[in-house]
């Protein structure tokens, strides 16, 4: 598709670029004032998660857009696909108002939720087009609560494999077998048991962990002060249900910095309705492992092959497939120009000072991002904030919330625009209340100092 041009907003121009065999990409670049040469990077993504068609709430249903209370209601509607509209109505909103800003390019992928496979051919492919941003907004991440701006420090990577344990060729009487072969899901209990701590949830592996580094350590506990009981309570418990501990801080920490393993599928279990009295051949289990912001995930996946594998009970056969590793990702620290902008923006319009909190989930941009380009700051926002239940049913996108990280991405591009001319920079320090904190680089633990 050649380059379109948009008339609703001056000088933007899109195409769609889409290689054989790859997922599209829409790349859009609108000319910034002829005096600033800076390039700000505008991201998000068009593809949604499979639908999960039970659990909707009556009336409601992941196909068909509901506004309900104040919130859009819908399959990915702040998973991601608020973020073209919310980047170009920004844009518009400079431009309306002849508000001067850098040249901007916007990339919205079409793979982010399959681990963003497709995106560094892409950005190696149009890398003359993109320039190097100084200045990168992503419009793809969550929000502790719908008062305030708030920026994300750094994102969890994940690790995905398949644990297979088979013990016979096919499955057999249970009342003829049982007492005499083991079952195959009570050998993958005693293999997550090396892996796992299953009374607390705490990963065994060292590989698994790093220091959590002062300064968000500090962020969890400003968090902590704002947010409370809300960090647990806007899940959908059941009515006796409650979370791991009843540190809030704690609690902030496990979700950001915390190694911690999930089982996201099953397979080789029949359906009750096919349950018969059947001790099976074989049991697999899908596990998907967050990993710390800056944990090297090579030595993990080892241990995880060492641990699952060796020696395995019974003398059953034990596989571990790893599917998929995406690594987990630290911002820079901002730049005095920028948390003052921040922080000017959200009491623009919310009305609160701006916070800084870590994600439990991961954008696989930002690190690619940070990699090739090291001098860059970055605006990570985003919509999914209590119980807007992303990936699951009764996903919704909370109207007002939009409008208001909207007209602060304006804000802050414009704020850019001043900066760059007049010649400011990074910095390698941060204020956050009565501390300074300064990063010795970017892949280092940050430290702080009185």
């Amino acid at each position: 598709m050649d380059w379109v041009a948009d008339q609703k907003v001056p000088g933007l121009e899109m195409k769609l670029v889409h290689e054989q065999g790859r997922t599209p990409l829409i790349f859009m670049e609108i000319p910034g004032d002829s005096r600033n040469p800076s390039t700000v990077l505008m991201y998000g993504h068009m593809d949604k998660q499979p639908p999960n068609e039970g659990g909707w709430h009556e009336g409601l249903g992941p196909w068909t857009p509901v506004v309900r209370d104040g919130k859009l209601y819908g399959r990915g509607g702040a998973d991601d696909g608020y973020a073209a509209f919310g980047a170009i109505t920004a844009i518009k909103a400079l431009k309306a108002q002849n508000v001067p800003h850098a040249r901007i390019v916007v990339m919205i992928e079409g793979c982010e939720e399959s681990g963003s496979i497709d995106l560094p051919y892409y950005v190696d492919l149009l890398k003359s087009a993109i320039g190097t941003p100084n200045l990168v907004v992503c419009l793809d991440s969550g929000c502790g609560n719908y008062d305030q701006l708030w920026l994300t420090t750094s994102l969890r990577g994940v690790l995905a494999g398949d644990l297979k344990v088979e013990i016979l060729r096919e499955g057999v009487h249970s009342g003829m077998a049982s007492g005499i072969v083991p079952s195959s899901f009570r050998i993958v209990r005693q293999l997550l048991d090396r892996i796992e701590d299953s009374k607390t949830g705490q990963m065994l592996l060292p590989e698994a962990h790093v220091e959590v580094p002062e300064l968000h350590q500090h962020f969890a506990g400003l968090v902590a002060q704002v947010l409370g009981d809300d960090v647990w309570n806007g899940f959908p418990w059941l009515e006796t249900s409650r979370p791991v501990t009843n540190d809030i801080k704690q609690l902030i920490l496990n979700r950001t910095w915390g190694p911690t393993l999930c089982i996201t599928g099953v397979d080789g279990i029949p359906p009750l309705s096919k349950a018969g009295n059947v001790l099976r051949q074989q049991t697999t289990f899908k596990l998907s492992i967050r990993m710390p912001p800056t944990l090297q995930a090579g030595p993990l996946v080892a241990a995880l092959k060492r641990e699952l594998t060796s020696n395995p009970p019974y003398g059953a056969k034990v596989t571990f497939d790893c599917e998929k590793v995406g690594p987990g990702w630290m911002a820079p620290i901002l730049a005095p120009w920028l948390q003052a902008s921040g922080n000017r923006a959200s009491q623009n319009y919310f009305g609160k000072d701006m916070l800084l909190f870590g994600e439990g989930g991961s954008i696989p941009f930002m690190g690619m991002l940070g990699e090739k380009f090291p001098g860059t700051q970055f605006v990570i926002t985003g919509v999914l904030g209590p119980k807007s239940n992303a990936h699951g049913p009764n996903e919704f996108l909370h109207i007002q919330m939009g409008k208001r990280v909207t007209s602060s991405v304006a804000s802050l591009v414009a704020d850019h625009f001043v900066n760059t001319m007049s010649g400011g920079g990074v910095d390698a320090t941060a204020t956050v209340g009565e501390h300074t904190f300064a990063a010795d680089s970017q892949d280092k633990n940050h430290s702080c100092c009185n």
